[in-house]
């Protein structure tokens, strides 16, 4: 095990696990640290909290020190430059007939590079407005075209089940989930049942996806026709909850069986 502190920055909307070197840190303190692209600022949510090793990517980013009020207001302003770009980033791309939706932009706290986020369903070629930008804001310009899955994932929500989305809180990867997931699980096949407020597939399908899997290979397949102790007949429904399947019986009518094929 090993002792980090978790950082969470507003800007990228994300966890940053950082090296445990200041004891004294509480709660809620704001640091200043390093990511793989410049400095930011950050929020301390738990100053200290044990990893196993193997599920963090070593070594680890350093705390640079604490922040100061002056490097508060320095962070205000940012986001103020980071907003003001945003909106311009929106009139130049429009004025150049790019096809880019930008939701997000965000400035490093020593202003190495400023970020925007956008959605496109094509491959857009930004070279010209990338220039603008650099040419207005005088630092390095990243824009950076995401899916909407990873939209949902920064700007986060209220998922159907009333939580908040998976994917803003605790999910660090977007494993692959399919419909055959949902087919697995018995739910119906309706988007708005099975879809997130991302459009895609929810993330959840496949939390639970291996155990229905083993469930279900114990039981026969909708549609055979089996062999009872009351005749033949046709496998019409499965729970797998209760590990009984249902048989359409000639004469007999609807019966439920057990793994053992058992009446129940």
């Amino acid at each position: 095990m090993i002792d980090v502190v978790i950082v969470y920055s507003s800007l990228t909307k994300c966890n940053y696990y950082l090296s445990y070197k200041y004891q004294n840190l509480n709660i809620g303190d704001y640091v200043i640290f390093q990511d793989d692209y410049g400095t930011l600022i950050g929020k301390v949510i738990n100053s200290n909290f044990k990893v196993k090793r193997n599920n963090i990517y070593l070594p680890l980013k350093k705390i640079i020190r604490k922040a100061t009020e002056s490097d508060l207001n320095i962070l205000t302003e940012n986001i103020k430059v980071a907003a003001d770009a945003l909106s311009y980033a929106r009139d130049i791309s429009s004025s150049l007939g790019l096809d880019m939706n930008f939701f997000d932009s965000y400035f490093y706290f020593d202003h190495s590079q400023m970020v925007f986020l956008f959605l496109s369903d094509n491959r857009v070629d930004f070279r010209d407005l990338a220039k603008k930008l650099a040419s207005r804001y005088k630092t390095r310009i990243e824009l950076h075209q995401v899916g909407v899955r990873d939209k949902a994932k920064i700007i986060g929500g209220i998922g159907p089940c009333g939580l908040f989305l998976c994917c803003n809180t605790f999910l660090s990867d977007f494993n692959s989930v399919s419909i055959n997931m949902a087919k697995n699980q018995m739910l119906a096949l309706n988007p708005s049942k099975i879809n997130g407020i991302c459009g895609r597939l929810f993330c959840c399908l496949g939390y639970e996806n291996e155990t229905y899997s083993e469930l279900r290979n114990n039981l026969p397949d909708i549609g055979l026709n089996m062999d009872t102790p009351f005749g033949s007949g046709k496998v019409i429904s499965v729970n797998i909850f209760k590990n009984t399947y249902s048989v359409d019986v000639k004469d007999y009518g609807v019966l439920e069986f057990d793994l053992n094929g058992s009446v129940k």
